[in-house]
């Protein structure tokens, strides 16, 4: 009778596996452990990684349409201060709008603002100007508030506003307000743009402007958001227009309340001073109840009246 003695290896190898076993449980603790480590860490770099940008477009929508807002402009533009000119330190500037009761006076020449932009009326008078619209439920308000008040000021209008509204172009031009350019959309980026495009949209705009008012001059250009550029404003004086800055701004863009932004004006105007306000691109009450206070405020100090037809 044969017997068989295989039986013995496979004791060793039984053997061999249980010698081997703390080893391999060893091994799998370190790659769960690894694995953990490595999960963490890939978490808690997802967390440092910032959201992707918002879009910087002023523009929203609404069931009325495009609403607009000078916003401040791209991180690579000239920032505004207070007064309207470029800074170059933004940690020492205050904060986005309004000149306040210390803010210095204007600049002493009237293009002293970014890119040689025109920042003061280059005279005593002061200057109300008004961006974005022409809106429908606003700019009549500021309309019969200027016309009561027996002021005339100047109004930045976006070309497709004015296409949408032509009859407000002609209220505009009929009281006798001047027209100033400002841009077909409310583009805060145009000024990147090459001149070319910048070219074909500031007269797309100025022929919405002359459709409703075929005779009136448009003597001057604002690029939104005050986001200028040497290109934006060689193009604008080859159309014949003077770029137009400003001196005072109330931030009336973000709603800051009637209160607040009679009183920025009221104390931080100045002979020649040029102030930016709103008739559109969102809820424009504040500034028409603004202007309740503002207008006789001013009118009892100074001469208040719309910026030239001509180029100054």
């Amino acid at each position: 009778m044969r017997i068989d003695h295989g039986g013995g290896g496979g004791s060793a190898r039984t053997g061999q596996l249980f010698r081997d076993a703390p080893a391999a449980r060893t091994i799998g603790l370190v790659a769960v452990v690894v694995a953990a480590l490595l999960g963490s860490a890939y978490a808690l770099g997802r967390s440092l990684v910032p959201d992707p940008p918002t879009s910087r477009s002023s523009v929203t929508t609404s069931a009325t349409g495009p609403h607009y807002a000078d916003q401040p402009p791209a991180d690579d533009a000239p920032r505004r201060t207070p007064q309207g000119t470029p800074d170059t330190s933004p940690a020492e500037a205050g904060q986005d709008g309004g000149a306040g009761p210390d803010a210095p006076p204007p600049s002493s020449g009237p293009t002293d603002g970014p890119f040689g932009t025109q920042t003061t009326s280059g005279t005593a008078l002061v200057a109300l100007t008004f961006d974005d619209g022409p809106d429908p439920q606003y700019t009549p308000q500021v309309l019969a508030l200027l016309r009561e008040h027996q002021v005339r000021a100047t109004f930045c209008v976006v070309g497709e506003n004015a296409q949408r509204h032509p009859d407000l172009i002609r209220a505009i031009a009929a009281d006798g307000h001047t027209l100033c350019n400002h841009s077909w959309n409310h583009d805060v980026t145009l000024g990147r743009r090459s001149p070319a495009a910048i070219r074909t949209d500031l007269l797309r705009t100025s022929d919405a402007i002359r459709a409703a008012v075929p005779d009136a001059p448009i003597a001057y250009y604002r690029q939104p958001g005050g986001a200028w550029t040497g290109q934006v404003v060689s193009v604008a004086q080859e159309l014949g227009m003077t770029p137009l800055h400003w001196t005072v701004d109330p931030s009336d863009w973000a709603a800051p309340g009637a209160g607040r932004i009679a009183a920025t004006v009221v104390a931080g105007v100045v002979p020649g001073s040029i102030v930016l306000l709103h008739d559109a691109g969102g809820d424009r009450q504040g500034t028409v109840d603004a202007l309740r206070r503002i207008l006789p405020e001013l009118t009892s100090r100074f001469e208040v009246e719309a910026l030239p037809d001509g180029v100054t």
